[in-house]
């Protein structure tokens, strides 16, 4: 299907469409060149609510686009073989959207193309297009109609016929537009030129308050790009805060704040730090005081300041721009569970699980009518809003295959009339296939020495190889085990 890809490593799901991971790739660069894209467009965008286009948006002339609620993909064309690739490293073959790309290449006399763009489900009830759709269909379609209706946005040109298009983004989109148009399975994504303010929130009512779109985005080469999302209501548990320092000693810097599952666990979702008045940051930071717990999890801040934990009885009400759901490279984005234990009074290490990240929080208002439960605090505000995995997964519950012994080896030495002792165990976790958390492999080595001024020193390495940690396991035995150690095993 194409010359780019090792056929033998796709995955077919159904007919022709299939799926790879980036090492099928003859030419490993394009998803380096992928994820550089990404990390760039990131880096550049700014965002902003209603409320910010007239105070930080751009004042003159830009190119505003409806934002998709799907997934972000570059197609790859080059001489009549053409693939998707998403920043996680995920390939994708055989989609009618991708014939119907080929197509509008080969009708332009183009050989060689890497173009960026949303893929998305479409609907047909008409009804916004979401990325949980498109996780579900491209992972496992159950019919070829299925697949027909994945779609994509084209919101960017990187390259044609290894020539950059530009550098003026109105020739990108006279490109996309003499390319792909309003094409049926491949097209430009709505985009119309717009002049200021007044223009910029009309086009937001329209896309977004009226049709349900999920933002609206910005481009100009002269004031940059700016993302544009309605705001999120949320209701969190405050479970830890940060004092101010200097002279802002005896304020409330932030709150730790979290959602809670439903066995009654608390997952962090992050910090909220704004949105406080100066009375609020006094009154709240006393209060706060008095509700201090011990933790087994210690959170520091972006100021490396430790939380003080505390007890899960505030209730907040915050407002939130965006989330944030996978890394520059498609991975989860991971948050520490806690247990609280009502008897002891303190807060016990669960897990880490998938969540998000929440950008811009503002902090709104206390909920004294609310209470601490899950009808109250659900993690389902995130997830009814973006996908987020393993929601309905029992953290106090679950259950991980035992680990088995694989090696070790314990030596002894006698220096000065101290014992020292050194050991090396190799384990394999058997728990690989079940969490993201745990290697297949672990090496841990321990060396006492009661004559040093640090007694004990450790190491460790894991691996998913096992040719792997077996080589670390003999640097280590090779490293550690010289003349005059003595084997006690």
């Amino acid at each position: 299907m194409t010359a780019s890809i090792d056929m033998a490593q796709v995955k077919i799901l159904m007919k022709d469409y299939g799926t790879a991971k980036s090492t099928a790739l003859a030419d490993p660069f394009i998803h380096h060149r992928v994820l550089e894209y990404k990390r760039s467009m990131a880096g550049r965008m700014t965002g902003l609510d209603k409320e910010g286009i007239r105070k930080k948006g751009p004042a003159g002339e830009v190119y505003a686009s409806r934002k998709i609620d799907g997934e972000f993909n570059v197609v790859v064309y080059n001489e009549g073989g053409i693939f998707m690739i998403n920043p996680g490293g995920t390939i994708r073959v055989g989609l009618p959207l991708l014939q119907a790309a080929q197509a509008c290449f080969d009708r332009h006399k183009i050989r060689q193309a890497i173009v960026p763009g949303e893929l998305y489900f479409e609907r047909g009830d008409g009804s916004r297009p979401r990325v949980h759709d498109v996780m579900r269909v491209a992972r496992r379609p159950d019919t070829e109609d299925e697949l027909a209706s994945l779609k994509f946005a084209v919101f960017d040109i990187i390259e044609i016929d290894e020539e950059a298009v530009g550098p003026a983004y109105v020739d990108v989109v006279d490109k996309m537009e003499n390319l792909f148009g309003n094409g049926e399975l491949i097209h430009k994504v709505d985009t119309v030129k717009v002049s200021d303010a007044d223009e910029i929130e009309n086009i937001f009512v329209k896309w977004v308050e009226k049709e349900g779109a999920e933002g609206v985005v910005l481009r100009s080469d002269e004031y940059g790009m700016f993302k544009i999302k309605p705001r999120h209501m949320l209701d969190v548990v405050v479970v830890g805060f940060t004092e101010g320092s200097d002279e802002q000693t005896g304020l409330l810097h932030d709150m730790l704040i979290a959602v809670m599952r439903k066995e009654g666990t608390f997952h962090l979702l992050g910090r909220v730090g704004g949105g406080f008045s100066l009375e609020q940051r006094k009154a709240f930071l006393s209060d706060l005081k008095d509700l201090s717990a011990q933790s087994d999890y210690h959170e520091i801040s972006t100021d490396r300041v430790a939380y003080q934990m505390v007890r899960p009885e505030w209730i907040i009400e915050i407002s939130i721009l965006d989330i944030v759901t996978q890394t520059t490279r498609n991975g989860d984005i991971r948050r520490m569970v806690l247990n609280w234990n009502h008897k002891e009074k303190r807060y016990e290490i669960v897990r880490p699980m998938p969540l998000a990240s929440i950008i811009s929080p503002q902090f709104i208002r206390k909920r004294d009518d609310k209470t601490v439960q899950y009808e109250d605090l659900r993690l389902s505000q995130i997830s009814d809003l973006v996908e987020i995995p393993k929601t309905d997964l029992n953290t106090l519950k679950t259950k991980f295959t035992k680990s088995k012994m694989i090696q070790r080896k314990v030596c002894t030495k006698v220096l000065k009339g101290a014992t020292m002792v050194r050991k090396l165990v190799l384990w394999k976790t058997n728990k690989e296939a079940e969490s993201d958390d745990f290697p297949a492999y672990v090496v841990y080595a321990t060396d006492f020495s009661p004559n040093r001024k640090t007694p004990l020193n450790r190491d460790i390495r894991v691996s998913n190889s096992k040719e792997q940690i077996e080589e670390l396991w003999k640097q280590l035995e090779e490293k550690n085990f010289v003349k005059g150690w003595q084997s006690v095993d």
